[in-house]
């Protein structure tokens, strides 16, 4: 039978972890805002506008995903 005689204190608390899992939860929603935003105001343009700008109405949903999350 194996008994553990020794236990770890130090590293990342409890707390530390939640606050981290906070701050990504809280920049995964800042990251879905810019991308819902940035479709919003493209899907809003005219296809004059988008033309304008080199865009297709296919191609508004990769480029607000770009702008969000930079892939």
């Amino acid at each position: 039978m194996a008994f553990i005689t020794e236990t770890r204190t130090h590293g990342i608390t409890l707390v530390q972890r939640f606050t981290a899992l906070l701050e990504n939860v809280a920049a995964a929603r800042a990251q879905r805002k810019v991308y819902t935003t940035t479709v919003d105001e493209l899907d809003n343009l005219s296809n004059r506008e988008l033309a304008d700008l080199g865009l297709t109405r296919a191609s508004i949903k990769s480029i607000a995903y770009e702008a969000a999350y930079g892939n």
